[in-house]
């Protein structure tokens, strides 16, 4: 094609004279173009222009007009405004003849220079696709993450409207475990370290205040989530907001659930799209680093627990038995569940063979194609739906289904949104989300770089830290160094899981009780724990009653591993409103009783022929003194009036 560009010719003898000295002086090159300007290029060193006879590879040949005048390259001329370009096209030229002596330099092959700078560029762009927003285009993720990020405000919402309730009774100032006492130990023993032990905003105060305005802080960070309200902001306070608690709830913050939490808000801050209100997120895909350590947790929720089964050595697994007391011994059963423990054994041996082949092959699906990871969604849901469904086990199975959904693409939700948007509810109702588009915004996503290596060292660390962790399951002397797991072990963002590796062969209850005059007991009713044989077991999740799930806990061992079972007697015979608003009456409302003891009781479900003739869902038996029956003196000291004895539970 003809350039418009006018010629360029450069006047001279086609050689330029030679000069003495250590020091070459400087050249002028006059180059004419058509419009008779004239631009000089300096030179310190002395330099010939090729002939039409000489050229080298890759470099541009000088066009040769006579014996004296040689017309530069069209790619060369064309910037020669440009310093920094100029100088590199010169580069094409050959080296100079110089009589200045040289130093002697190291010796650098062009190749292993090209290798290595490519190599360089490789690991950069590399590492940009993995932690920087996915590229758009493609089957991407942008209607998983809206579904899962909604789901975790709920998650986070029904974990603090739990402790709305509670927060005062747990570790309020005349809770039971008191916060302010804790971290006052702390504070006394490890100095600055107990930051690192206690990671909390309840340094700042550990009043009721500070405990109200902690809950309904993450309260409104839930909601802001759930309405897609600048989702990382939101999730940065709810995140907080409950590892302050966590980290200061001691027993009542001591399950694998509020692990899960945490760890997923935590890698959520990198997932969520920025942005106040970010629709879908278009924008901003997710990261793969991110989304991948949100399926890694999801499966290592199910692989761990599965390996923790086998390992535990428990017969109740070995010999496909688990399932068959399962319903009536885990911490809160449902009404559902007494129906399913009526179904004969063969169907309850499969349940837990099928239990095992998910948590430790089915879930291995998670890594291959499109189709498995829909294949392992399609058989895990209903199992999760069926967990739910028998059991309580607060925001856990919720969280499990809400992480799910991360093994879908858009591709399915835009099949599905498209037969919703043709079904007649979608003529009719006409959602506004039916309208939004999946396919990300052309150009890449910029991110700063910065940001790029804040999540790169945090997502690697996590990974790491997870991955030792799972190793240790199979090889518990992992040559390994542990300390980025330990050092994230009070944040709780990076844990091992093992649910119910050993399962509970028994049901026991713990009640508490009190006495007017010593002789008569009247048992403080529970909301939600199985007390009266007669009412049917209900369905709270994800609701989670900390306190009574404590005292299921509490029943699988003694008192003396369990110090705040003796807390709770003393603060009801103070009748004091921060315990006594855990249960669902006073039985004492005129004045505190005279003694107060907690008792162990064994529960069974009933049979169907017992449940029609008595109507009773329960039939239980008395065991015990569970822990001291306590009594306060007028002087207000209080006394251990009996000491427990030996339980003798039953088959």
């Amino acid at each position: 094609m003809k350039s418009h560009l006018p010629s360029r010719e450069i006047v001279g003898n086609g050689s330029l004279p030679a000069f003495s000295g250590t020091e070459p002086a400087a050249n002028v090159v006059q180059i004419k173009t058509s419009r008779n300007s004239t631009a000089k290029f300096f030179t310190r060193t002395k330099f010939s222009l090729p002939s039409r006879h000489h050229a080298w590879p890759g470099r541009p040949r000088a066009k040769a007009l006579g014996p004296s005048r040689f017309v530069l390259p069209r790619e060369f001329m064309r910037s020669h405004r440009n310093n920094a370009t100029r100088r590199s096209q010169m580069a094409n030229f050959p080296q100079p003849i110089s009589s200045a002596p040289r130093r002697k330099a190291a010796l650098r092959s062009p190749v292993t220079c090209r290798i290595s700078g490519q190599m360089a560029l490789d690991i950069k762009a590399t590492l940009r696709r993995i932690f920087s927003p996915g590229q758009p285009g493609g089957p991407g993720h942008l209607w998983p993450r809206w579904l899962f990020l909604r789901a975790l405000g709920l998650i986070f919402f029904s974990a603090f409207y739990s402790l709305a309730f509670q927060i005062e009774g747990l570790v309020g100032p005349n809770g039971i475990l008191p916060a302010h006492e804790y971290l006052t130990i702390l504070k006394d023993h490890v100095g600055l370290l107990r930051y690192w032990f206690a990671p909390t905003l309840l340094w700042l105060g550990n009043g009721s205040l500070a405990l109200h305005v902690l809950v309904w802080a993450g309260l409104l960070a839930s909601v802001g989530l759930v309405f897609n309200v600048w989702p990382r902001g939101t999730i940065a306070v709810a995140l907080v907001a409950y590892l302050s608690f966590v980290a200061a709830a001691r027993n009542f913050a001591d399950y694998q659930s509020d692990g899960m939490l945490l760890a997923a808000g935590f890698v959520s801050l990198f997932f969520a799209p920025a942005g106040f209100r970010p629709g879908l997120g278009e924008s901003r895909p997710p990261s793969p680093a991110s989304l991948f350590l949100l399926q890694w947790e999801w499966f290592r929720i199910y692989f761990e627990s599965g390996v923790a089964k086998l390992a535990s050595g428990d017969p109740h697994w070995q010999h496909l038995t688990a399932m068959d007391r399962y319903y009536q011994n885990g911490p809160l059963p449902t009404w559902i569940g007494w129906y399913a423990q009526q179904i004969p054994h063969p169907f309850q041996a499969a349940l837990t063979l099928l239990t095992l082949v998910a948590e430790l092959s089915i879930c291995w699906m998670f890594i291959f194609s499109r189709r498995s990871r829909l294949i392992c969604f399609l058989v895990l849901t209903p199992f999760q739906i069926g967990i739910l469904l028998t059991a309580n086990y607060a925001f856990l199975n919720y969280f499990v289904l809400s992480l799910g959904f991360l093994l879908l693409d858009d591709q399915y939700f835009t099949e599905w949104l498209s037969r919703l948007k043709s079904s007649r509810m979608g003529r009719i109702c006409r959602p506004s989300f039916l309208e939004w588009k999946t396919l990300p915004a052309a150009g890449q996503p910029t991110v700063s770089a910065v940001g790029l290596v804040v999540s790169g060292v945090f997502l690697t660390w996590i990974f790491y830290a997870t991955a030792v962790l799972l190793l240790m399951m199979f090889i518990p002397a992992l040559p390994l160094p542990l300390e980025p797991a330990e050092v994230l072990q009070p944040f709780r963002i990076a844990n091992q899981y093992g649910l119910f590796a050993v399962m509970t062969r028994a049901r026991y209850e713990i009640e508490f009780q009190g006495s007017p005059d010593g002789k008569n007991w009247i048992a403080y009713p529970f909301r939600y724990k199985p007390q009266d044989p007669k009412q049917p077991p209900g369905i709270y999740a994800p609701y989670q009653p900390r306190f009574d799930w404590n005292l299921w806990f509490a029943s699988l061992g003694d008192f003396e591993h369990n110090p705040w079972v003796m807390q709770t007697e003393n603060l009801l015979l103070k009748n004091d409103p921060s315990v006594l608003s855990l249960f669902r009456s006073n039985p004492f409302p005129g004045h505190p009783p005279f003694e107060v003891r907690a008792v162990a009781w064994q529960y069974w479900f009933t049979d169907l022929r017992t449940k029609h003739e008595t109507g009773s869902w329960w039939h239980r038996t008395f065991l015990g003194l569970y822990a001291p029956v306590v009594e306060r003196l007028p002087e207000g000291d209080v006394i251990v009036v009996e000491w427990p004895g030996a339980l003798t539970p039953q088959r």
